[in-house]
């Protein structure tokens, strides 16, 4: 089983998880800018922010065999705060940077005037910048927020083809597949969708444009979610090939369209990697490595 991984927020993890992952079969990720839990204070925090996403995690993953890919916005949650609109400002110069593939995440999560400014002008940096667009869809009101996401999509002029909407339930399922885009599902451990509930909605709509994703972060949640999700496919009798569609083919597919996936083939990854290569003089290793040869 071969596994990318849509939408995965790895600096809230460890490198257990990506050791872990790696085993499971993952081998590509996308990691979506994203609220950290703490409220930031200003613009210079979200920078920091991006460089780590397109420097030191791309650098940290690849140490484990997995190639990193990221996301760049600001998200819908503190599109409310003030002090963050700024951050809009800083976009265009991280939309250009190899190894960003979309704009995201962007979108709604409590509906507000202030959300809808930011998911209008961050499309259009989409459409500017060739980019796809990663959507988070609201845990509250989700139809709603969901009908005023496609709304806005097809307002943008942006190809629906360029625009994937994520966090999708049984309530929302055919209003995205009706306009087009590419449907996300998040597989948690309590919340938003679990392996079974996917598997059936695979099953009643087919495979076409359907990508899950982990979205592991610092809550309860789980990396290993699209393993979960593939082998629940092939207990449930869909064929390896099907779950390699939507594990890996379609993700690939998708964030393909930005032109600038690091992906070099189907073994990419299986080589042993340099884990003692630094960046920025900063190493995964700690502590002295003891020589092979002595005691």
């Amino acid at each position: 089983m071969r596994i990318f991984d849509p939408h995965i927020h790895m600096q809230s993890r460890t490198t257990d998880d990506y050791q872990r992952m790696h085993a499971a079969g993952v081998r590509a990720i996308v990691e979506p800018a994203f609220w950290l839990g703490q409220p930031r204070t200003g613009v210079a925090s979200f920078v920091d922010y991006f460089d780590a996403l397109v420097g030191w995690e791309r650098f940290r993953a690849a140490r484990f065999g997995i190639r990193h890919h990221c996301a760049i916005a600001l998200n819908p949650k503190e599109a409310n705060d003030p002090r963050c609109a700024g951050v809009l400002e800083v976009l265009p110069r991280y939309l250009a940077k190899d190894g960003v593939v979309a704009v995201g995440e962007v979108g709604f999560d409590s509906q507000t005037a202030e959300e809808e400014k930011a998911f209008r002008y961050q499309l259009d940096l989409a459409a500017d910048h060739g980019l796809p667009v990663l959507v988070h869809t609201p845990h509250r009101d989700k139809a709603a927020g969901t009908r005023r996401t496609l709304e806005l999509v097809a307002a943008s002029g942006l190809p629906p083809e360029m625009v994937l909407v994520d966090h999708l339930n049984e309530t929302t399922v055919a209003m995205v597949d009706d306009a087009g885009c590419t449907l996300g599902f998040s597989i948690y451990p309590d919340t938003k969708m679990d392996p079974g509930r996917m598997v059936r909605i695979l099953a009643e709509r087919g495979l076409e444009r359907v990508v899950v994703n982990s979205a592991a972060d610092w809550g309860h949640s789980d990396p290993l979610s699209t393993a979960h999700t593939g082998r629940e496919m092939l207990a449930a009798g869909f064929g390896e090939d099907d779950v390699d569609r939507v594990l890996w083919r379609n993700p690939v597919e998708f964030f393909g369209r930005s032109g600038r996936l690091l992906l070099a083939g189907d073994g990419d990854g299986d080589a042993a990697p340099d884990r003692s290569a630094t960046f920025a003089g900063n190493s995964i290793l700690r502590g002295a490595r003891p020589d092979p040869g002595e005691g």
